[in-house]
C-alpha cells in the first residue's frame, strides 16, 4: 500500500491548504497527486459572456490553464511539507464523481479532502464533497476539519 499515491483535492482555499499539511504531517510517506478539477463551461454562461462581451468567453482552455495554476501551487505547497508530489488537472461536471474517477484511475490508497464543516441546510444547498466522498469512493477518506473554534 505504501506504493500507492495518496489522492489530495486541491482548490486552493485554506480548507484545502490544511488538508494538505495534515495528510504530510499524518500519513505515512508515499507518492502524492494534488488534483484540482475543472467544470466544463456550460452554455449559459458562453451566452452571457456573449451578450456582455460580443464575443465569446470563458473557454474550457482556460479555465484548464487556471486550475492547472493553482494544482502546481498545490504541488509546490506539497513538497515543501516533504511529499512526493504531482500534479494532475481534470475536467468533470461533478466534483465527487471526478475525484472517483481519478481514484479510480491511480488506485489512490487514500483521498484526502478538506471539510468547510457545513452542516444542516446550508450542507443540503452548498453541498458537501465530504460527504459525497463517504458514500461513493469505496476507498479511505481522510476529511480534515476546519480548527475547532473557541
Amino acid at each position: 500500500m505504501p506504493d500507492r499515491p495518496m489522492l489530495i483535492c486541491y482548490d486552493g482555499s485554506k480548507e484545502a491548504r490544511r488538508a494538505l499539511s495534515t495528510a504530510a504531517a499524518v500519513l505515512s510517506p508515499r507518492p502524492a497527486v494534488v488534483l484540482e478539477l475543472a467544470q466544463p463551461v456550460t452554455a449559459e454562461e458562453e451566452e452571457v459572456a456573449f451578450l456582455f462581451s460580443g464575443g465569446p468567453g470563458d473557454s474550457l482552455d482556460q479555465r484548464v490553464r487556471d486550475v492547472r495554476r493553482t494544482a502546481h501551487r498545490g504541488v509546490q505547497l506539497a513538497r515543501a511539507e516533504g511529499l512526493d508530489a504531482t500534479e494532475r488537472v481534470d475536467v468533470a461536471g461533478t466534483v465527487w464523481k471526478g475525484v472517483v474517477a481519478v481514484a479510480d484511475d491511480l488506485d489512490a490508497s487514500v483521498i484526502v479532502v478538506g471539510s468547510r464543516g457545513l452542516r444542516g441546510a446550508r450542507e443540503l444547498v452548498e453541498g458537501s464533497l465530504s460527504h459525497d466522498l463517504a458514500i461513493h469512493a469505496g476507498r479511505p477518506l481522510l476529511v480534515v476539519p476546519p480548527p475547532a473554534s473557541g
